[in-house]
């Protein structure tokens, strides 16, 4: 049986952002968006470059005001990722975010008044080659489509994803789009995924909205995000919290990790510690965890709290260790090859990861 579902991903039309491909062949792509203030361009530049070591391909930038949209021209010569610029209400910061040279633009229809405004920033978008990204939010419809419709449901959503995709078609022969149809309820949003992926094959940037903190967000955004991907549904993906915007990232390639999408990081098994745990199990995973952060490989570590049945219960793994009173084992591949006091056990847990992946290239992930 294979370790992970066999998913068919649906062949959308492919696209660009910047130096990104989007759709087609191209892998899921991973994106997030600074919280920090744009005005600020040195902390909002650290915070692109967090998110690109931890594995982020695409970040967006909130633009607010004038002063946010002068800052976009520093960000985006100085920024290691593709910039995409966030905008709601005044088309006239998009066309000022383009010509500072952002990748993409993310636009919400629905708050946008002036269709006047708005084809002048679609012609800049075409002019320069810029990708549209086409954000429906349940909370933000426009109004005719609103009252007709009553509440904000998944058939609103993707009559007004549909309205504007072949507006722009139609009207300017542009393509380099991609569509989000996002709600805080994650059925809603997966149901208006569904309806607009049988339609159209423009590629959809897929993720639910306003869903919380880093537990309730992480689980609303897992199980939305993961029935689509397993339905073949999804070419970008953000995972939206109210936490760290690298935690984003982090989910994100652990949800692809468990579907078999993407591989980046180590995965980690552990096991939930009971009465028989005579280390500190949790302190031991976490420093596990956070050092795998920085090694990018297709590997597999167990850290396990029990010496008797440690190495059996994680044979799968390629490396791993179990904790005693006061000692610990180290095993590879279910074997143990070491036994060290329980203070140098993680040192020479890393060292042994170390070995195997230079004896292993083939196993690191670019």
């Amino acid at each position: 049986m294979s370790q992970y579902p066999r998913i068919k991903r649906k062949k959308t039309r492919e696209i660009w952002l910047g130096p990104v491909g989007i759709g087609g062949a191209n892998p899921i792509r991973v994106q997030s968006m600074t919280n920090t203030d744009t005005r600020d361009v040195k902390s909002t530049l650290n915070q692109i470059e967090r998110l690109r070591s931890a594995g982020c391909e695409i970040v967006r930038v909130a633009v607010p005001d004038e002063r946010a949209v002068s800052a976009l021209k520093d960000i985006v010569r100085e920024s290691p990722l593709p910039i995409v610029a966030d905008l709601h209400f005044d088309t006239s910061l998009g066309v000022k975010a383009v010509e500072a040279g952002v990748s993409g633009i993310r636009i919400n229809p629905g708050t946008f008044k002036n269709k006047k405004r708005l084809d002048e920033l679609v012609m800049v978008c075409k002019e320069r080659q810029v990708c549209i990204r086409i954000g429906i939010n349940a909370g933000s419809l426009e109004s005719e489509i609103l009252k007709r419709y009553k509440t904000p449901t998944p058939k609103a959503m993707v009559e007004s994803a549909l309205k504007w995709i072949n507006y722009i078609v139609e009207k300017f022969d542009y393509y380099n789009l991609k569509v989000s149809l996002k709600s805080s309820n994650w059925w809603h949003t997966v149901k208006a995924y569904e309806e607009f992926s049988r339609i159209s094959d423009f590629p959809l940037h897929i993720g639910v909205t306003e869903a919380g903190g880093l537990i309730t967000g992480t689980v609303k955004n897992t199980m939305a995000v993961s029935y689509l991907l397993l339905k073949g549904i999804g070419d970008t993906v953000r995972i939206s919290l109210t936490a760290d915007p690298v935690e984003e990232v982090y989910v994100a390639y652990e949800i692809l990790k468990n579907l078999g999408l993407r591989s980046l990081y180590p995965d980690i098994i552990a096991c939930p510690t009971c009465g028989r745990c005579e280390i500190d199990l949790m302190g031991l995973y976490k420093k596990v965890e956070e050092w795998a952060r920085g090694i990018r490989a297709n590997l597999k570590l167990a850290v396990m709290g029990c010496v008797v049945n440690g190495p059996g219960e994680a044979r799968e793994a390629d490396l791993g260790i179990a904790g005693g009173k006061g000692v610990g084992l180290i095993f590879k591949e279910g074997k143990i090859v070491k036994k060290v006091r329980e203070e140098e056990l993680l040192s020479a847990f890393f060292e042994e990861v170390e070995r195997f992946l230079k004896e292993h290239p083939e196993r690191m992930n670019q």
